[in-house]
């Protein structure tokens, strides 16, 4: 992590919201999901927060090789929002603690406020990580032989 990186760090991020990311898309696979309205998923919600994260620490951090991965998530999804909207994130760095990061997270639609809520990521090396998936993975292969 560099040294900009600091808590108050504050972004704003915006996305035109496509069908594709509304509940019946969320899990195709699930007929449930399939016959709900199509709003903006809680799932792909939560994407959207976490990317409007990541964008806000990437120029603090030696990307590639630091990247962050959500750990917990406390959102309240709190208003439905139609295709073609634009949903705007506004996310506050408000903790740091070692490779723990916390923000404050808020999305509107341009009508209503539609979550806020906290969001912890933590910075990992890369390649430190993916080995450790990678041996996971074989550990997991083998366990089933």
């Amino acid at each position: 992590m560099k040294d900009t990186l600091k808590l108050g760090i504050k972004h704003q991020f915006s996305f035109r919201l496509p069908d594709t990311k509304t509940v019946p898309a969320l899990y195709p696979e699930s007929p449930e999901f399939r016959e709900m309205p199509e709003v903006f998923a809680t799932g792909f919600m939560v994407g959207f927060l976490e990317w409007a994260c990541i964008d806000a620490i990437k120029p603090h951090l030696d990307w590639p090789r630091e990247q962050s991965l959500g750990t917990h998530i406390n959102v309240s999804h709190t208003a439905a929002t139609p295709p073609g909207l634009l949903v705007t994130a506004r996310v506050k760095l408000v903790g740091i603690d070692g490779q723990r990061l916390t923000f404050e997270v808020e999305a509107d639609d341009g009508v209503d406020i539609i979550a806020t809520g906290t969001h912890e990521r933590f910075v990992i090396d890369k390649e430190r990580f993916d080995k450790k998936i990678r041996d996971k993975a074989a550990t997991a292969r083998a366990d089933k032989t």
